[in-house]
């Protein structure tokens, strides 16, 4: 098993600050910021295929499949989660009910209830499987909660939604890149990649099941969902993309450029070695803080979260730890880069004792 004394990732990371924050915001590995930076000054040079490459984004594409357990015909690539979801909600028949954690992040909720005429529905996280009955047309949550970090019982859902004929919907942003995923189990999966896929903003994917294609409308086809590329650019396009590029946005190519990177990355070190890594550094950050009298959220989270002390965030950024508050919590998150040095940093400031210097 791999140190905690050591980061994973090597050189690729060298922050200026003690970094526990990447629920909010991964940081972005050298290669990747050498990949945008080149595709930048490319681009103001005057590259002759314009922009960025599709070649590229293919890449990231691929990538990402393999990291989701997926073929990469299941992938559509596009800019954010609020948007895929906002696809999902718009393919849904008028009366179709909706189910969802109380309090799971808006960007999975609200596309469906700005809809105005989809019943939703919400329960307990720990009661959603137990909630799901025959007139639920989709079950939608995040794998891992961004308010507190409390995950979900996958099996449970699955078992449940398939038991009553309900479509799922995993929203895997917090959880994809450190947390094994495997795609095909869903309906649907979503993931924001400027989080723990460690991508630039811009970058997001979706997940879609070869049966669930046929019922989700390509509400913003475009010029590059077509089955073939190049023929689409004037008039309607022929034939939308027989794979789930149907549901492609147009690429934003520094995202993807950086993107192909930064999950290359990844799939280097390997899923479950970050997650062992993770969860080891999250298991001693919760063992320290129940040593100094506090009661962080029970989980087998790399996200550790602690009611009523988010108001110690801003005491812990001025010391040079940067972490969140969020709902009242004091929220900790801990990636590849992240190492035991940096767990009791922030335990000795919120034990009021001197913090040792960063090093790396």
């Amino acid at each position: 098993m791999d140190s905690l004394d050591q980061p994973l990732g090597g050189a690729e990371f060298a922050p200026k600050k003690t970094y526990l924050n990447t629920s909010a915001c991964g940081l972005l590995p050298r290669r990747t910021i050498e990949a945008v930076t080149l595709l930048a000054e490319e681009t103001a040079d005057g590259r002759p295929d314009g922009a960025g490459s599709f070649d590229t984004v293919d890449e990231a594409r691929a990538a990402y499949a393999r990291i989701a357990h997926v073929p990469h015909e299941r992938v559509a690539v596009g800019s954010s989660v609020a948007v895929h979801c906002g696809m999902i909600a718009q393919s849904m028949p008028s009366g179709a009910e909706i189910l969802f954690p109380e309090g799971d992040f808006s960007s999975v909720i609200t596309p469906f209830t700005i809809r105005g005429d989809l019943k939703t529905r919400f329960v307990p996280l720990e009661r959603l499987a137990e909630s799901v009955r025959p007139e639920t047309a989709l079950v939608a949550f995040s794998a891992v909660q961004s308010a507190d970090g409390r995950t979900a019982d996958f099996a449970a859902v699955r078992e449940a939604a398939a038991a009553h004929g309900a479509r799922t919907l995993l929203d895997a942003t917090q959880s994809a890149g450190w947390l094994p995923l495997h795609a095909g189990e869903w309906d649907y999966t979503v993931a924001g990649g400027y989080k723990y896929l460690l991508c630039p903003r811009g970058a997001s994917f979706l997940t879609v099941t070869e049966e669930a294609q046929d019922s989700l409308l390509a509400i913003h086809a475009n010029w590059v969902t077509g089955e073939e590329l190049w023929v689409n650019s004037y008039g309607p396009v022929r034939e939308l993309a027989r794979s789930a590029r149907r549901f492609d946005e147009p690429a934003a190519f520094l995202s993807y450029h950086g993107a192909a990177r930064s999950l290359a990355l990844l799939e280097e070190i390997g899923i479950e070695r970050i997650e062992a890594h993770d969860k080891g550094l999250a298991a001693r950050f919760r063992s320290g803080l129940i040593a100094l009298g506090h009661a962080p959220v029970t989980d087998d989270s790399t996200v550790v979260a602690v009611p009523g002390l988010g108001d110690r965030a801003d005491a812990l950024r001025e010391a040079g730890i940067l972490l969140s508050a969020r709902a009242g919590n004091l929220r900790a998150s801990f990636h590849l880069y992240n190492t035991a040095a940096d767990v009791d940093r922030a335990l000795d400031v919120l034990a009021g004792r001197p913090a040792d210097p960063l090093t790396r």
